[in-house]
This record gives C-alpha cells, sequence and structure tokens, in this order.
C-alpha cells in the first residue's frame, strides 16, 4: 500500500516513520509512504501558500491553487482532506482504506483549507475528533499507524487485531493484566487466574458491555 502526505512540514514525519510498527512495515515492503510539500507550489520567492479569507475574519486561510497544484503532482489516488468540520475518524474508514492500492492525505495549517479543495478536489473530509490541532499533520500520523498495523505480517499477533477495540460487535476492549498477579496488594480479577477458559471467555465479554455503556454508551 501507498501513502502520500502533502504536508508543508515533511520533517513533522520523518522520525515517527522510523519507529515501531510503522517502520516494520515500511521496510517489510507493505507500506511506502511519500512525502510532498506543498510549498513547492508556493507563490513568490517566499513560496507563499496562504491569504487572507474573505468576508474577514482571523487568520489566513490555505489557498485552493497550491493544493490542488500538489494533488495533480503526485499519482492519482483516494484523496483525504482533515479538517475539524470533517466526518470522524473511525475504524472502519481504516479497514476500508488498508484495501486501497495509494491513499493520499492533504494536511491543512493557519485558520484552515480553502473550501473548494475538500467540496471538489478530494474523495472524503475527515477529523480526528472534536477538538482543533494546529494542522492535519498528527492526524495523519494517526492514520498511517492504524493503517500500518493493518497490513500483513506487520502485527506480531494477527489475533490482537481482530479482538481489540471497536472489534466485537463495535465493543471496547476488555481491561488487561500481565505478571505479577499481586502489586502493592493490588490483585487481578480471579476468573483470570483459574485457567477456565469458559469462565474467561464470558468474562472478557461481560466486561466489554460494561466498560462501553460506562465509556461509551453511544457504541451500544
Amino acid at each position: 500500500m501507498k501513502v502520500t502526505v502533502l504536508t508543508l512540514f515533511p520533517e513533522m514525519f520523518h522520525q515517527p516513520l522510523s519507529v515501531s510498527i510503522v517502520q516494520r512495515a515500511v521496510e517489510s515492503g507493505a507500506l511506502a509512504v511519500d512525502l510532498y510539500d506543498i510549498r513547492t507550489h508556493g507563490k513568490g520567492r517566499h513560496r507563499q501558500v496562504d491569504d487572507a479569507p474573505f468576508g474577514g475574519g482571523a487568520g489566513m486561510v490555505m489557498g485552493v491553487e497550491p493544493i490542488v497544484h500538489a494533488l495533480e503532482a503526485v499519482e492519482s489516488g483516494h484523496r483525504v482532506v482533515f479538517t475539524p468540520a470533517g466526518k470522524r475518524l473511525h475504524q472502519v474508514d481504516l479497514d476500508r482504506w488498508v484495501g486501497l492500492d495509494h491513499l493520499i492525505l492533504v494536511c491543512g495549517r493557519y485558520e484552515g483549507i480553502d473550501q473548494r479543495v475538500a467540496d471538489h478536489f478530494a474523495d472524503e473530509e475527515i477529523s480526528l475528533g472534536d477538538f482543533v490541532l494546529a494542522g492535519g499533520e498528527v492526524p495523519a500520523l494517526a492514520v498511517i499507524e492504524g493503517l500500518a498495523r493493518l497490513l500483513p505480517d506487520v502485527v506480531g499477533n494477527p489475533e490482537s487485531v481482530v479482538t481489540e477495540s471497536f472489534r466485537d460487535e463495535g465493543l471496547l476492549e476488555e481491561p488487561v493484566y500481565t505478571r505479577p498477579a499481586l502489586f502493592r496488594g493490588i490483585g487481578v480479577p480471579e476468573v483470570l487466574l483459574s485457567g477456565d477458559h469458559e469462565a474467561i471467555a464470558a468474562w472478557r465479554r461481560e466486561q466489554r458491555v460494561s466498560r462501553t455503556e460506562r465509556v461509551r454508551p453511544e457504541l451500544l
């Protein structure tokens, strides 16, 4: 799978792409990540990519021209623009995108991106959540890591991808514990030490439902 990131700050990606699961995916050839500097298509000596918003208002807006020119300069693919006004990212989106040959992620900055980019030159407008960041680079990194762990032979135990949060009927994953069984007087649920696999499975199921009901009831 190939992911192309259009950004004003390609240097933000160098270190995250060279560690852990993402590095493993890249080194195995399962994932290729290309970084494209939107400022290549900026205007004038300073390669300006932003301007004041029509109608007035605070901040500057990334122009339609440099972004569209950058999109046209890279190989065609499925285009995703990150904005706070976009649809919230879900696991099903990653599941859908991981089957693509080429995904293009457009990272905005400043007060926002000229809306014509999302309306006429992108396939989807996506938000990482109900909060505002300085740009789309962090969401792009989140998507890249989320995709990398879904690629074949990248995660050590493939079952962990199948049984995690948002998989079993969309529920959150149950609490997990490891050694020592007792730490500063705090133990782990006795059922996990029982060796009774049927009882453990029932406990995990009950925990997934109760945790989701308590923390994310809208998922039920």
